[in-house]
């Protein structure tokens, strides 16, 4: 756990004390901002409903529960349950996503996550160095949702890269393991989906004036992060119509590798025929016993074969080729 409170423009230094949290909550003008990391659920559970009173549901929904993005109001505090992606992951483990549990009051903000949250340091840090030209609860969490979309984008971007490599080495030469790699982005892009999606309804709620606790001149900011969160999906839909491209070129590709091995296969089986046909006729016993059959197998006879044969191979192949059959 790790408290943050600034007064008057001026923030105290970081520290555990929640007897402190409890003085800084009845001042309306100090903002607080609790973060709660690799707390065990016991410890946790007691500083959420003991210190900042919480609702016992919405403390069980924070700390036992896994959600898709969601927004509840509860009067004077709103519970939003956010997720977030690490952009350096692996392309095909987006399922591995990162939760963040967030109470945002008047002048208070605590955030639950049991791992790390990229997102969270930065906005701390951020805030630690006073770099941004205000703060309060609300922009506070604006900043932590513009960090979760700017990971979004870093994340379809890496998508994005990774299938217009495979569609060259596709077209190229067709790969088994290639295509498993590409439904397995397909596979990403949709659980990207599910998460950008209902965390856009999430801003779009913030931005539209729903919740008492944000003022007028806050919307613009969720309004400003929703708009971003829209291009990252229009971004999603626009990949997946190209993977969905990129697998009908393999297939294509596959198609006419299997058209050539087939067209080839055709044409050794034609020459095999014209083999076969003069050897089981010139093999058939239809022929008396005698001086007759010397005939057929002399030495110009089969010379005579062998020439007519040999032309016969030649007429079929030239006519397989005008027909750019090879």
């Amino acid at each position: 756990m790790r408290i943050l409170i600034q007064k008057d423009g001026n923030l105290m230094p970081e520290s555990t004390d929640l007897d402190a949290v409890r003085s800084a909550l009845e001042d309306p003008e100090v903002l607080v901002w609790v973060d709660l990391y690799h707390d065990a659920p016991d410890k946790s559970r007691q500083v959420l409903s003991e210190v900042f009173n919480f609702h016992p549901l919405s403390i069980d929904d924070a700390l036992e529960e896994i959600h898709v993005p969601k927004i509840d109001d509860w009067g004077d505090y709103l519970y939003l349950s956010l997720v977030a992606v690490r952009a350096n992951q692996p392309l095909d483990d987006i399922t591995k996503s990162i939760e963040l549990d967030v109470f945002l009051g008047s002048n208070f903000i605590v955030t639950y996550h049991q791992e790390s949250y990229p997102a969270v340091d930065v906005v701390w840090t951020r805030l630690l160095r006073n770099e941004s030209h205000q703060q309060n609860s609300k922009f506070i969490l604006y900043q932590i949702i513009d960090e979760l979309a700017n990971e979004y984008m870093k994340m379809v971007n890496r998508l994005d890269a990774r299938v217009v490599e495979i569609e060259g080495v596709l077209i190229q030469k067709p790969d088994k393991e290639l295509l498993e790699e590409v439904f397995s982005i397909k596979r990403s892009l949709l659980n990207l989906r599910r998460i950008v999606v209902p965390q856009s309804v999430v801003l779009n709620k913030l931005s539209l004036g729903d919740f008492e606790i944000v003022e007028q001149k806050e919307r613009m900011y969720f309004r400003d992060v929703y708009d971003h969160l829209i291009r990252v999906h229009e971004v999603i839909e626009i990949l997946r119509e190209f993977v969905n491209s990129v697998l009908d070129i393999y297939l294509s590709v596959v198609n006419n590798q299997l058209n050539n091995t087939i067209k080839i296969l055709t044409i050794i089986t034609t020459l095999v025929m014209l083999f076969s046909f003069l050897n089981e006729f010139f093999g058939m016993n239809i022929f008396t016993h005698g001086a007759q059959i010397s005939q057929w197998v002399s030495t110009i006879s089969v010379a005579l074969f062998l020439i007519v044969l040999a032309f016969l191979l030649v007429i079929i192949l030239l006519r397989m080729r005008r027909r750019d059959w090879m």
